[in-house]
C-alpha cells in the first residue's frame, strides 16, 4: 500500500488512505486487500521468468465514486 501515495504529501496521503478504507469498510473488503492481490499476482508471475515482479505496481484510483485498480507488470530484457 505505500506505493500507492509515493511522492505526495502527507495531507493527501491522510485523505486517501481515510477514504479507501471507509470505502473497504462500506464494501466489508479487508483493509489489506491491494496488498494481498499483489502478492498473488507476484507468486503467479514469478513462475514465468519473463517479468520484473519486483517492480511490480498496483494502484487504486477513485473515479465516478468507484475505486479501480491499475496494475503495472514490467517485463524483463
Amino acid at each position: 500500500m505505500i506505493e500507492l501515495f509515493k511522492g505526495k504529501k502527507s495531507k493527501e496521503i491522510a485523505k486517501e488512505r481515510l477514504t479507501l478504507v471507509l470505502s473497504y469498510e462500506r464494501k466489508r473488503l479487508p483493509t489489506n486487500l491491494i496488498e494481498r492481490i499483489k502478492e498473488d499476482i507476484v507468486k503467479v508471475l514469478s513462475s514465468y521468468g519473463i517479468f520484473d515482479v519486483n517492480t511490480l505496481q498496483v494502484k487504486v484510483k477513485r473515479e465516478n465514486s468507484k475505486e479501480l485498480i491499475f496494475i503495472s507488470i514490467p517485463i524483463k530484457g
